[in-house]
């Protein structure tokens, strides 16, 4: 980027600042160039203790903020999803907007899986709920990027520092830091796990609910710190159709590629995918095919995937004019795993923030179980973890209400050396402990191979 533009941009935030009327002053401009990953690795050297990053499955959106000048954060267990919207749009009324302004503020963020359970030392600065304005936004709609700086009225100096670090160093990006070797892997007893599957089984067979997901983690240690630029680089190549996303605060960051969208709200249009029944990939071309043509007729997934149909789109038919979906399942190709899929899209959304739609639909059958309730309580009694930000919502919102959410499966929370890796299967009447142990190994191994790790079973 030319040093006459990173110094005049400096001087118009300053300018900016020292004018304002509002607490907060944004100022947006196009930028051309810059690559979103690399965008997102000069966070730390930059000074920016807090990084997001989000890409749709088309990479039609892709946004990467850097930094932290306003944090909505609560600890509330019932009603946070409404607590961070209404603070959501008070911050929204609190801003000045000055150069492109057709690109509205965003807040990133997300919110743990169970409000009620006791938080570990794992899930240390991951709350109940949180959103963050990033101070620098970089985001790429349809391959047109902008630039959204955002600072607080009467200061800002810090950042308006970090902003023209930042500048000066786009032209040259970083390269992707080696990846440590790993020297250490643990996980809760295997048989422990199988266990709580059979006696989950046992719950369903007996009438007390339909299904229930159950989650399993594996802690892996490795001989250096573990770099999440690095690691989204290489979900960046290997998994080019789910949701990439990471959250970074103070060191700590949940990363993933997620092939589930929970929620997408624009305008009075809402859309969610139906994700649930799963069966590894073929190693041929026959085998692949053989083992789709399995999985849309097993009746085991099959009813899975049905339990989360009926609950979305009944939700979307309380809040929607219409709502438009096709007659069956289909199948959404990954390259480790292959999913029963069906698209959900609600016309005439009369709910005013994506955030509301969240909250009704958390946790979905495909995360939880059904009835909702029934299956919690069984989690809680069960699950040999405490899930944090994992299998929960994750994604932005705007000024308007409008975002996206993603659920945070296919996922790892780094910890320096160490990686979390987490991952989970729906247990019905019909399931097998063993069978469902190995999915979950399935499910593992978009996280191990962009961790450098090879997969064993």
């Amino acid at each position: 980027m030319a040093i006459g533009f990173q110094h005049t941009l400096q001087q118009q935030l300053h300018e900016l600042v020292v004018r304002a009327a509002r607490p907060f002053v944004s100022w947006t401009e196009s930028l051309e160039g810059v690559d979103p990953v690399s965008f997102f690795m000069q966070g730390p050297s930059c000074g920016f203790r807090e990084r997001f990053f989000w890409s749709d499955r088309s990479d039609g959106t892709i946004l990467v903020g850097l930094g932290s000048v306003h944090a909505i954060e609560t600890g509330e267990k019932d009603g946070r999803f409404r607590e961070v919207d209404a603070r959501r749009r008070q911050w929204a009324s609190q801003i000045e907007r000055h150069g492109d302004t057709d690109a509205p503020p965003l807040l990133f963020g997300g919110f743990s899986f169970d409000p009620h359970r006791t938080p570990t030392d794992v899930w240390r600065g991951f709350s109940a709920g949180k959103l963050i304005a990033p101070a620098v936004l970089l985001s790429m709609r349809n391959g047109q990027a902008k630039l959204t700086v955002t600072l607080p009225a009467g200061g800002g100096g810090r950042e308006i520092e970090q902003v023209g670090r930042l500048l000066g160093r786009i032209a040259a990006p970083p390269l992707p830091a080696p990846l440590p070797a790993l020297v250490a892997a643990r996980e809760a007893d295997s048989g422990r796990w199988m266990e709580a599957v059979r006696q989950a089984i046992a719950s369903i067979r007996a009438g007390a609910l339909d299904k229930v997901v159950l989650a399993r983690a594996r802690q892996l240690t490795f001989a250096g710190t573990i770099d999440a630029g690095s690691v989204l680089a290489r979900l960046r190549e290997q998994q080019p159709f789910a949701y990439l996303f990471a959250f970074e605060q103070d060191g700590r960051c949940l990363i993933g590629a997620s092939p589930e969208q929970l929620v997408q709200k624009e305008g009075e249009t809402c859309r969610s995918i139906c994700l649930a029944g799963s069966a590894r990939r073929g190693a041929t071309v026959e085998e692949d095919e053989r083992l789709g043509a399995w999985l849309l007729s097993d009746r085991k997934n099959r009813q899975e995937h049905q339990f989360v149909v009926r609950m979305i789109s009944r939700l979307f038919a309380e809040v929607c004019e219409a709502v438009e979906m096709p007659d069956g399942p289909q199948l959404l190709k990954l390259p480790h795993i292959q999913h029963l899929c069906t698209p959900v899209v609600g016309r005439g959304c009369r709910e005013p923030s994506v955030l509301r739609l969240v909250e009704r639909m958390h946790p979905t059958p495909a995360l939880g179980g059904t009835p909702r309730e029934r299956a919690m309580e069984t989690i809680r009694a069960l699950e040999p973890l405490e899930r944090g930000w994992y299998a929960a919502p994750i994604g932005w919102v705007d000024a308007y209400g409008d975002g996206e959410w993603a659920v945070a499966i296919r996922s790892a929370l780094l910890a320096g050396s160490q990686a979390f890796l987490f991952a989970g299967c729906g247990i019905v009447a019909d399931s097998d402990p063993q069978s469902e142990y190995e999915e979950t190994n399935v499910k593992m191994a978009p996280m191990l191979s962009a961790l450098g790790v090879m997969h064993h079973d």
